[in-house]
């Protein structure tokens, strides 16, 4: 921009610093000129989106190999408390996978516990070590209430 600026203002003082005969100076009018249009592209630009994503909503698939606990990061009641909303961080898919969701009430807490593994479908395919957010959600037999949120993969 600034340079674009510069450029502007040296092409006008070039153009006004021109000799003109006395007898010519005298003729000529004066015409007004427009203000040189001078971009900012900053200013025109919409401001980048936050690159955070949201968490990639999955569902269990029920035939994982090599299957493990995980534990998730966050559980938060949804449905006016009839299901909750876990997530957690994961590998991709096909080479890690959730498995399944269980999940024990009783009148005080809620205990849930994540599965994953590998998917059948992973033979013969590079895995990427990269990690993403996962999201699901799970049915309870009631609704939450004051009941606390545990960690079935905590020790």
């Amino acid at each position: 921009m600034t340079a674009t600026l510069l450029a502007g203002c040296l092409a006008l003082a070039a153009g006004c610093g021109a000799a003109q005969p006395a007898a010519e100076r005298a003729s000529t009018t004066v015409v007004p000129q427009k203000p040189p249009v001078v971009s900012n592209p900053a200013a025109t630009v919409p401001p980048a989106k936050d690159p955070v994503q949201e968490p990639k909503p999955v569902k269990p698939t029920g035939d994982a190999i090599n299957v493990h606990k995980i534990r998730w990061t966050k559980a938060k009641g949804v449905s006016k408390g009839k299901k909750v909303r876990l997530t957690w961080w994961s590998g991709v898919e096909p080479c890690t996978v959730l498995d399944r969701v269980k999940v024990k009430e009783t009148a005080r807490k809620v205990t849930i516990t994540l599965y994953e593994g590998t998917s059948p479908k992973a033979k013969n395919v590079s895995c990427v070590m990269i990690a993403i957010e996962k999201t699901t959600t799970v049915k309870l037999k009631r609704a939450l209430g004051k009941r606390k949120i545990v960690d079935g993969a905590k020790p």
